[in-house]
């Protein structure tokens, strides 16, 4: 044997032993940790149409695909509801589960989401700010969502009477108006219990989330602000905001965002 081949024989032993180490580490890693921090993602939308703005809008064609690549990887899509019955009650969630929410109450959440969600039979919720209802252009009218109440698993929530960011509500007086008031007026219009709250832009105040809570409420929606980590409190449920280019330009990105271990690693933000 030359000593050249002594040598590298060597090398490919040193490099086998360190790829061997490494994949222990990881797997313990993993197992005594990672798996451990999983939550249920709960993606976030707004708007689906054309719109430049890509926090704020995915094309209708990419939500398309979104939602079919969920459904083509086997996800198992359920209400939030049922989420947040599961995490009140302890359970542990398969780590291919994910929950679909949209802010806002677009018109075009009806238009360009509701048929395709209605086709694969998934569940979503859709935030309303209930004085836009019937009333602002390019928001939704009460008889459509009154259809996808009764043709698809499709469930509404309150997202403040007028769209008021909660912290700065001018008064105790104010604040409950915007979080009961809203809560009521939807359930007048569709004849249905409005289960779930979203802060407008993740912003709460302790006093917003107790009058949520008296309000009856069952849960309230952030984005990723707040001080409870991986979702157990149920009033402070974090979300992921999906964009434009997540899957179709950055395909990691939204299977990141599926992962449910994508909120460990995001940087949280003060509620207020």
């Amino acid at each position: 044997m030359t000593d050249t081949t002594f040598i590298l024989k060597n090398a490919a032993k040193k490099v086998v032993s360190v790829i061997i180490v490494i994949a222990v580490v990881l797997v313990c890693f993993y197992n005594l940790w990672l798996k451990h921090q999983y939550t249920v993602p709960i993606l976030m939308y707004h708007g689906v149409n054309e719109g430049s703005n890509e926090s704020l809008s995915v094309s209708p064609d990419n939500f398309k695909r979104q939602i079919a690549y969920i459904k083509w990887r086997g996800y198992d899509v359920i209400s939030l509801d049922e989420l947040v019955e599961g995490i009140n009650s302890g359970k542990k969630f398969k780590h291919n589960t994910v929950v679909i929410t949209f802010d806002d109450g677009y018109q075009d959440n009806y238009k360009n989401a509701y048929p395709v969600l209605k086709n694969y039979s998934f569940p979503a919720t859709i935030f309303l700010i209930s004085d836009y209802i019937d009333t602002k252009q390019g928001h939704l009218k009460w008889n459509q969502i009154k259809e996808m109440l009764a043709e698809s698993k499709i469930t509404f929530g309150g997202h403040t009477k007028t769209d008021t960011y909660l912290p700065e509500a001018r008064n105790s007086a104010h604040l409950r108006n915007e979080i009961v008031i809203c809560k009521k007026d939807i359930e007048v219009n569709t004849g249905e219990e409005v289960k779930y709250f979203c802060y407008p832009t993740g912003g709460f105040t302790q006093a917003a989330k107790e009058i949520i809570k008296e309000a009856g409420y069952k849960g309230a929606c952030t984005t990723n602000r707040g001080f409870v980590r991986l979702n157990k409190d149920v009033y402070e449920l974090k979300r992921i905001k999906i964009k434009n280019s997540d899957l179709v330009e950055k395909p990691l990105s939204f299977w990141a965002k599926l992962s449910g271990y994508y909120n460990i690693f995001r940087k949280g933000k003060n509620p207020y």
